[in-house]
């Protein structure tokens, strides 16, 4: 009896010692699947525009002092009919300042990204509601002074404008950082940090345009947001509207259309805001490759500075697609010796313009800024 009960002790216990052991193997488990999700997932606040290291590089900051301006006399822009560049900072200067978030209220020296100009007092007019764009006492445009250097070519050249930037985080930092530096970047005004990120394109070598928002032909099932542009609109609410887009941000050498089809075949609402545009010392750039706008006519008409895409790469969502509009492209500017396209920042859009563009200079071209094939109107 007594041996009984010592082995039915001796079983309780070790039963006991099972379930304990078990249980912290269940524990040990667990923690080791947290663990793995967290690293293969990420954390939940990871998929926030958080993008502090992405940009850690995109400092702003002042331009040198003048007893120093002389090591730094060859300016990186594009002398587009301007008058003296301010110098760019050294390369140890261009790395101390953080991030600038928006143009200061009152900026009283040029202001850079690394070595790319993004403010400048002569380019600007303080407004109270914000700094917009005007032509320098000089001469000097922002068109000139912020567009980025290109090297003489005898290729045929080809632009790329990829729009949509500055609303999502995610998809702006990518198409920043994948795309060539020569793809021209264009960005809505909306979001409340844009400035950041023009100033992080700026740094890593892009052409900026502000993509100001226009009546498309389907308005308002299709709508770019408040401030549209809108056919019939008096003339004065448009030039409100435009200027408020304007004073969004700095930076940018001129401004695109965001929809807009139906406005910009439209040449009586056009021509006041083309006036307004280049009479700031900008480009236009008419992102639509549609036959029905008037951009070319009223640029002619006054004289204004404009590009026109030829070619929409992505209106279909697909690799073949998009190669094949980027063939049609290069056929395009081999036939008139310059031509531009346009794009979304889909994620395949950035992919496939980062592959195509690796092999250009093999076929004989040169991707340039938008500002590069701008035609003058006569």
């Amino acid at each position: 009896m007594a041996a009984d009960i010592q082995d039915d002790g001796f079983s309780a216990g070790g039963r006991g010692l099972n379930v304990l052991a078990l249980a912290w193997l269940i524990v040990f488990a667990a923690l080791l699947l947290l663990l793995a999700s967290i690293a293969f997932f990420g954390r939940a606040s990871d998929g926030d525009p958080v993008v502090s290291l992405e940009l850690a590089g995109a400092a702003v900051q002042r331009a040198m002092p003048p007893k120093h301006a002389a090591q730094h006399a060859s300016a990186e822009t594009n002398l587009i009919g301007a008058g003296p560049q301010p110098s760019a900072p050294s390369e140890a200067a261009a790395a101390a300042p953080p991030p600038m978030q928006s143009v200061p209220t009152k900026i009283d020296s040029p202001l850079y990204a690394g070595a790319a100009l993004v403010a400048d007092p002569g380019l600007i007019e303080q407004t109270a509601a914000g700094p917009l764009p005007r032509i320098a006492d000089n001469g000097r445009t922002p068109m000139a002074a912020y567009a980025p250097a290109v090297a003489a070519a005898k290729a045929p050249k080809i632009a790329m404008v990829v729009t949509g930037l500055g609303v999502s985080a995610k998809a702006t930092a990518a198409a920043i950082a994948g795309l060539p530096p020569a793809v021209t970047l264009a960005f809505a005004p909306y979001a409340s940090d844009v400035q950041r990120w023009v100033s992080e394109a700026r740094r890593r070598g892009h052409e900026v345009l502000l993509e100001v928002p226009m009546e498309p032909y389907d308005f308002p099932d299709s709508d770019p947001g408040p401030h549209t542009l809108r056919i019939g609109a008096p003339e004065d609410a448009n030039i409100e509207r435009l200027t408020w887009a304007m004073t969004r941000f700095s930076g940018y050498a001129g401004v695109t259309n965001l929809l807009g089809g139906r406005f910009l075949a439209d040449a009586d609402s056009l021509e006041p805001v083309m006036t307004f545009v280049s009479r700031r010392g900008l480009l236009f750039f008419d992102s639509g490759s549609g036959g029905r706008s008037a951009v070319p006519e009223v640029a002619s008409q006054l004289g204004a500075p404009f590009a026109q895409s030829a070619v929409t790469i992505d209106a279909i969502q697909t690799g073949m697609e998009i190669d094949q509009r980027l063939s049609e492209l290069e056929t395009r500017a081999r036939a008139g010796g310059a031509a531009a396209g346009t794009g979304f920042l889909y994620p395949l859009t950035v992919e496939r313009i980062g592959a195509w563009a690796q092999g250009l200079a093999g076929r004989g071209f040169v991707l340039v800024p938008a500002s590069a094939i701008v035609v003058a109107g006569k």
